[in-house]
């Protein structure tokens, strides 16, 4: 922020957050927060730099001096494979988040999903995820690496902004229900100048002990939250196959979290609504693409719970919210 000619002050200001925040140690956001944090930090840019969104305002002043961990950990790896591996491993420790990658052989997809799917992230925070990404590879690989594909929820529609995040990126950015970069098989394996293998050797201790002791600390129902989150599209929904990820027994799990005031299959539950009604909501997923993402056997296994949840089929609720307010689906996806 201050590199970006940002004052913390008026950002905190905007969103109600204690004055001496960045200077406290130790600090965590809920996502609400978190966001918030980020709005006031585009509003602030805003006001600033009015023709440049603040995600790329933030890009144009990022270097390798910077010593966020996320960066560190980023421009120490061999390549941006590397990079992402890490990135994806310790990024509970900067945000609500989690990063997805998927490859083939032709290319690399990485997808932003969140842990929280009721508190939907902003649109600045977003598209400053993905400019960092390629920032990330720019920086590291001093070459002027162009993703093949760039989306994210609700893109600016702004002449001007679209615009800007055309000529950054390289190519128009579009819409989709998760932000999404897909890179060239040629741009992830292309080797990071900036590989420092002692350098890492020396700080990954301390990220894997700051990992371990954020899921010490972290609440059973919210760890269980984290781990189905990553486990039901691959169908792992059985509280032994949650055990095991978290490498706890049954009985132990089952107790914590009736301690917590709750079980396993209400927690399951819970969240596969919650899911259910944000697909419903911000995509046109058909009840089979939704019910293979919530880890069901099939749809009607799909319909019949959440007709069990809701009162309501899966159809009926997405005609209600599309009658209610048609515009909405697209607004709130960012």
């Amino acid at each position: 922020m201050q590199d970006a000619g940002l004052a913390t002050s008026p950002v905190l200001r905007r969103a109600q957050l204690p004055a001496d925040l960045f200077s406290r140690q130790n600090v965590r956001l809920d996502s609400r927060n978190f966001f918030k944090l980020w709005e006031a930090l585009e509003a602030e840019a805003q006001s600033v730099a009015p023709d440049l969104p603040a995600p790329l305002q933030i890009a144009r002043v990022m270097t390798s001096d910077w010593f966020d961990p996320e960066l560190f950990a980023a421009l120490c790896s061999a390549n941006m494979g590397g990079a992402l591996d890490r990135i994806a491993k310790y990024v509970k420790l900067i945000a609500p988040m989690a990063i997805r990658i998927e490859r083939t052989v032709a290319h690399t997809t990485v997808t932003v999903d969140f842990l929280d799917p009721a508190e939907p992230p902003p649109g600045v925070f977003l598209a400053f995820k993905l400019v960092f990404f390629v920032q990330l590879a720019r920086l590291a690989t001093r070459s002027q690496v162009q993703p093949l594909r760039v989306s994210w929820p609700s893109p600016p529609t702004v002449e001007a902004d679209a615009l800007t995040y055309k000529s950054y990126f390289g190519i128009p950015v579009t819409d989709a229900p998760l932000a999404t970069l897909v890179f060239a098989a040629a741009d992830v394996e292309r080797p990071f100048l900036t590989e420092n293998h002692k350098m890492w050797s020396f700080f990954e201790p301390t990220l894997r002990q700051r990992l371990a002791d954020l899921d010490r600390t972290a609440g059973m129902t919210e760890r269980v939250r984290s781990t189905l989150l990553e486990t039901l599209p691959a169908g792992e929904v059985s509280m032994q196959a949650v055990s095991r990820r978290l490498a706890v027994s049954t009985r132990t799990l089952q107790r914590k979290l009736q301690e917590e005031g709750t079980s396993f299959q209400q927690t399951l539950d819970t969240l596969r609504e919650s899911l259910a009604h944000h697909y419903l909501r911000n995509t046109e997923m058909s009840g089979a693409e939704i019910s293979f993402l919530l880890g069901f056997e099939d749809s009607n296994s799909f319909a019949r719970a959440f007709q069990a949840w809701t009162g309501k089929t899966p159809q009926t609720v997405r005609s209600e919210m599309s009658a209610r307010d048609p515009v909405q689906p697209e607004e709130h996806q960012g």
